[in-house]
Parts: C-alpha cells; structure tokens; sequence
C-alpha cells in the first residue's frame, strides 16, 4: 500500500463520522433537499414493486418465522424487527434492477439508507420528515465518497460494491436517525466496515445479488444500534494500512475523494435514475441500437452483425456471453448486454414484460444474441468514470450497409435525464402492484412535502398491502 495515499487518508473516517452526525436539514441547499426527496419516492417504488417478486417473498418468510416487530415490510401484510425490516426491504428495492445509482461511485444509496433509516424510523422515537431528510443525505455523502475513492477498484476485484461499500451508506444514516454522536458514529462505521462483503459472481441470476444490498442495510442498522450502545469498531476502518477497507478490499484508492469538499460538493446530486430494469451499461447500449433502428427504419432480421464498444467495467459488468446453460435466472437477462440489444431489436421496447421467466431462452432472442460482439473501447476507461457506461455501436446490415452512433450517458443520468412525468410515471407502475393506485397517489402526495411530516410514520399504513 502507497504510503503517501495511507498518509493523506488519515482521518478520513473520523472526518466522515464528524460530518455525517452533525449534518442537519438547515444546511441542505434547497436543490439537495428536492434531489434527495426524488430519490426516497423512486426508492419507495423499487421496494414496493420488489415485494412482488418471489425472492424477497421468500426472505419475507424467513423474517416472519424470525418473530413479530413495529416496522413495515413494505408491499406486504407483514411486520417485523428493524434490521429484518431493513434486511427485506433493501433486498426487495435492490431486487428487479430499478433502483437509482451513482456511476462513478458504482452504488445504488438509496436501496441502502431509505430502509435502514425508514425501519428504525418506525421503531423508536417519531422521526420529521426533516430528520428523515438528513438521515438520508448523511449515508449518501458518507457512502459516495467512499465508493469514489475506490475508484472502482472492487468492482474489479469481483466484489459487489453494493454489499461492501453499501454498509457504510447504511450505518452512516442509521446513525443519524438515532442521533449518535461524532465518536459513536465512528465505531457505527467501524463496525459496519467489518461486515462488508459480496460477491459479483451472483450477476449470472442468483437471488443473492439483491440480497446483498439487504444485508448491507440491516449490517448499518445492527451498526448503529451497537454504538448507540456504545460497543466499538474499527475506529480508522477506512484507511487503516492492514485490515482496513480499503487496504483489504481495494488496494489503490483516491485518498482525496474522501473529504475533498465534503458539506459544499453534494455528490447526491450527481445520483441518476433508471428507466427500465437492467444494468446501466445494457440501458446504455439499448439506447444506441434503438437509435440506429429508428434512424435507418430497420428490424432485427435487417441486421447481421452488431458491435458495442464498452468500458473495461462494463465488459465485466454485462458485456459477458449469455450461455443458457449458465443462467439461473431473471437477472443474468437483466445484468447482460447481448440479452438487453436482443429484446430491443427484436421487441422495440423494454419493459418488465422482457425480463419474464418465459422470455429468458426465445429462439429469436438467443439467435440475434449470437449476431453480438462485445469489445472494450480505451476511451470510455479515463475520465474519471464518466463514461464508464459509454456504447459506441456499429450495425452492419445484410445488404451491406453499416451504421454507427456513440450513447455516453445513460437515459435518467443526470447528463440524460428523466422528466419529473417519466419518474412520476414509473413510481406508480412500481406501487400499483403491491399498494393499489389510491394509496400509490397518496404516497407520491406526502413525499413531495415529506419535510412538512412531524411523524414519517404516517406513512407506514400506505406502505403495507393493497390498498386498492
């Protein structure tokens, strides 16, 4: 380990804890404040819309069978503890790939900090909407910067940033929830760190992916709650030389990314979307082949071949072959390229309706995934991940004609982003499901002016089982 990156990382974890548990609602600017509530209503759709589906079902029983509690098991007739609450529900928002996320951090807060700080919300003493607003944004910074300064190092390593660095956005908003101090919220990180873990081999259709983001969110609730009992962790667990976080799990990091800034750059503003659900780098290269389609009035049986130039990260991430053989299920369709340019040529839209059981081995989609090639493209590795989920696309057609176009942004990136309608939209295509349209349309109303609630449990009854 670079003694000089060691050097000026020193501190870092006390400096993030001293920040995190002094932030407070009056010294968010007005545009952090409407960014962070955007956030917390898409996040509430993904855990909702993720009680549908049969992986948190299962997890959903397990937490029953563990005994009764006060927080909500959003989507479903259950309650349970706070961590299991967190542990579902972060597992549920994580579950159909929909959750917003930072690209350069390689993280997804929200899935993290909303049900960690929602579950302990419900179970000790009332929470504001301007408490829960802080809570929030205090795991955010924390966690963004400390999945910056990674510099997608992990990520490398096979490991899923959203069960390691993924404690610390929880941990960091737990304990801001139940008001600990600068020195407890630094053992809350300590103790969090020592739980980091999660492997990216589950991108091949393991329900465990999901899983992991639960596991973070209920390790940041177990966190905060030991130190508010004053137990201790780890008190330099980011930069310690042997055995930190990122001595351990990174090697080479941006010591400066840490604190750099930190209270006058929020890095919550630069969280993006999701239009449709499957990994940025697939969402990115759909983009290009539909807009060469469009362009050149062609259909799926016009194209012979098709080339995508990605990033290092996303050969990686979903630029690998999809074997049949291998796929265990719907998320190795939802993390793969190949499958997500398939359903787009060959269906001209894609929805939830394209990640079905039933559509994952179509003959025609299988036969349009051999016509693609993955290839990395140098340029979209610099820049500071900027382009980590660039697509340049080259089609050559069966008559012989060739196209070509460049999609560097992702659509809901903040560089391409979604209106408030197309975000509105999808919210309540989310929660229709599980709460019913009344309540949908209820939620999106109390979050809009969430800073207004003296209570944020007024939102749990809406957050429960249908509500037609």
């Amino acid at each position: 380990m670079n003694q000089a990156i060691l050097s000026k990382a020193e501190g870092a974890t006390r400096a993030l804890a001293a920040f995190s548990s002094a932030l407070s609602f009056d010294s968010l600017p007005a545009e952090v404040v409407e960014k962070v509530k955007t956030s917390l209503l898409d996040t509430l759709g993904c855990c909702l819309f993720g009680a549908t589906l049969p992986a948190v079902q299962k997890l959903a029983t397990m937490a029953a069978e563990e005994g009764p509690g006060q927080a909500t098991i959003m989507g479903l007739p259950a309650r349970a503890s706070a961590s299991m609450a967190a542990l579902v529900n972060a597992t549920g928002a994580h579950g159909f790939q929909l959750d917003e996320i930072h690209v350069q951090a390689t993280l997804h807060p929200g899935s993290l900090a909303v049900p960690a700080v929602y579950a302990l919300a419900e179970t000790g003493a009332a929470v504001s909407g301007r408490e829960l607003i802080a809570a929030l944004v205090a795991g955010y910074e924390v966690g963004l910067r400390i999945g910056l300064a990674a510099k997608g190092g992990m990520f490398a390593r096979g490991w899923h940033n959203q069960g390691t660095t993924g404690v610390f956005v929880a941990a960091a908003s737990a304990a801001h929830v139940l008001g600990l101090n600068a020195d407890h919220t630094m053992h809350a990180l300590g103790i969090a760190g020592s739980q980091a873990a999660g492997l990216m081999a589950v991108q091949e259709g393991a329900m465990t992916k999901g899983f992991h983001s639960g596991r973070a969110a209920q390790s940041g609730v177990y966190a905060a709650k030991l130190a508010h009992l004053s137990y201790t962790g780890i008190p330099n667990v980011i930069e310690a030389p042997y055995g930190g976080f990122m001595s351990t799990l990174v090697g080479d990091f941006d010591a400066g990314a840490l604190t750099s800034e930190l209270g006058s750059r929020w890095e919550i503003l630069r969280v993006g979307y999701k239009p449709a659900p499957a990994s940025n780098g697939s969402i990115t290269a759909m983009t290009a082949i539909d807009e060469i389609m469009r362009k050149h009035a062609l259909k799926a049986d016009d194209i012979e071949s098709v080339t995508a130039h990605v990033s290092t990260n996303t050969l990686h991430h979903c630029g690998w072959e999809y074997v049949p053989a291998k796929v265990q299920g719907v998320l190795a369709a939802q993390m793969n390229l190949r499958y997500g340019m398939a359903v787009m040529a060959l269906d001209r839209e894609v929805t939830a309706d394209q990640f079905a059981d039933d559509r994952l081995f179509r003959p025609e989609t299988l036969d349009f995934i051999r016509r693609v090639r993955v290839e990395v493209e140098p340029r979209f590795d610099g820049s500071g991940g900027i382009y980590r989920v660039g697509c340049r696309l080259r089609v050559r057609c069966r008559n012989g004609a060739e196209y070509e176009t460049e999609v560097l942004y992702r659509k809901g990136s903040n560089e391409a982003p979604m209106t408030g309608d197309e975000l509105h939209k999808k919210f309540v295509t989310l929660a229709e499901p599980a709460v019913g349209s009344r309540a949908a349309r209820r939620i999106a109303e109390i979050v809009a002016s969430i800073e207004k609630l003296e209570d944020t449990r007024e939102l749990s009854s809406l957050l429960k089982a249908h509500n037609a």
